[in-house]
């Protein structure tokens, strides 16, 4: 029998909900490229259904539960007397989200004895220490390209939220206003504006390709060149490092996964670099970003705006200053996780589970780190330590 540890985000403030605003979702065949979707032998939900937070159980409580496994489901994880601290040191799987992480820190694998699998539900596994992973034997997984296109659509909202000055436009309708001039001097088009990329991976790319409609000038910067092809078919800019890059264009959107390389790369001094008025999307990871040196560029006028979804710690305390700087529009960490993502991670955790637990090899497309060093698309993606150029992306 196997202890799994689930740690959600909480319901919704009205309850679990009743109903839905649609009755389904599409179908998808297959992702970009030809990598298949996630192929349990059963689901135990519905897809549409809010399977993120702790009602929810990413469906797995029946699949789980039927085979002799225990289920321990939780949103509380923050602290020393957190369920997710006092159920840890038993637990053989412990599954969590990008969007509500539970940071399994070199402390907390030491705890955890029995831990075996740290498992993502969703994409993004630097809330897990890799380098004590690695050196545990640890195995951990996510579930690669299940909501890498939600989150390039919310980038491509994003960008035109700031762009248009849309969030400082509906606030005057929301405020009884009509207020024009207000709305539109700081709104331009983007038609025409430079945009590039840090990190052309499957997240990164698939961002390139929903911008070039808009006429935009499309940049960017992967330690890995695009093919020669695709570089032709979106007449996209490579260029040779993330500075060339931020000097180069309007806008900035963000696709590194977060490792050595890539921590704090948005300085002071490479910010300063960018135009005057530039914007910058990240829908990556916050700490790729210096948090108070995009506060001081926004305050000074420097960067036109900020976005994203991504905050450090996650969630934020209420005094965050990413939630008061101006013109910014940040949203909590929802862009990978839809209703229609939801269904495709869900389905994702469960096959690696049953791959798992039945000692059958996990998809080298799911794997970040196994038999003691970064594996399948964690090679690609990750740096331990020291290693790769900032901006590497297998994602």
């Amino acid at each position: 029998m196997a202890k799994v540890l689930l740690v959600l985000y909480p319901d919704p403030v009205s309850g679990y909900p009743p109903v839905y605003a649609r009755d389904s979702i599409p179908v998808l065949h297959g992702y970009p490229g030809g990598q298949t979707l996630p192929s349990p032998s059963a689901i135990d939900f519905t897809p549409g259904e809010l399977l993120g937070c702790v009602s929810g159980e990413l469906g797995l409580r029946d699949f789980l539960e039927s085979n002799g496994h225990q289920l321990v489901v939780t949103s509380d994880k923050e602290g020393p007397d957190s369920e997710f601290e006092r159920e840890l040191p038993d637990a053989d799987v412990v599954i969590s989200q990008p969007f509500w992480p539970a940071y399994l820190t070199a402390e907390r694998i030491a705890k955890a004895k029995n831990l075996k699998l740290a498992l993502t539900a969703g994409i993004g596994s630097d809330h897990v220490d890799l380098d004590a992973a690695i050196a545990r034997g640890l195995t951990v997984a996510e579930v690669t390209f299940c909501n890498s296109i939600s989150v390039a659509e919310h980038a491509v909202m994003q960008i035109l939220a700031l762009v248009r000055n849309f969030i400082a436009s509906h606030q005057w309708v929301t405020d009884g206003g009509w207020n024009i001039a207000d709305c539109v001097e700081r709104a331009y088009d983007v038609e025409g504006m430079d945009v590039g990329v840090i990190a052309a991976g499957r997240i990164g790319l698939a961002t390139l390709r929903r911008m070039a409609p808009f006429d935009v000038n499309l940049h960017y910067f992967d330690t890995r060149r695009l093919p020669d092809a695709v570089e032709k078919e979106l007449n996209v800019t490579y260029h040779p490092d993330a500075a060339s890059l931020a000097r180069s264009v309007d806008v900035v959107s963000i696709h590194a996964p977060l490792h050595p390389q890539t921590y704090h790369l948005f300085d002071e001094k490479l910010i300063a670099s960018m135009r005057r008025g530039s914007y910058i999307v990240n829908t990556a990871r916050a700490e790729i970003c210096v948090r108070d040196a995009v506060v001081a560029a926004l305050k000074s006028g420097h960067l036109a705006g900020y976005a994203g979804d991504v905050w450090y710690p996650q969630p934020p305390p209420s005094d965050h200053p990413w939630r008061s700087m101006p013109n910014e529009a940040m949203t909590p960490h929802v862009s990978g996780t839809t209703l229609s993502a939801q269904a495709r991670y869900a389905a994702g955790a469960r096959e690696i589970l049953e791959d798992f637990l039945s000692d059958k090899a996990i998809r080298d497309e799911y794997l970040i780190v196994s038999g003691g060093g970064l594996a399948g698309t964690g090679a690609a993606s990750y740096t331990t330590g020291s290693g790769a150029s900032p901006g590497s992306s297998g994602k």
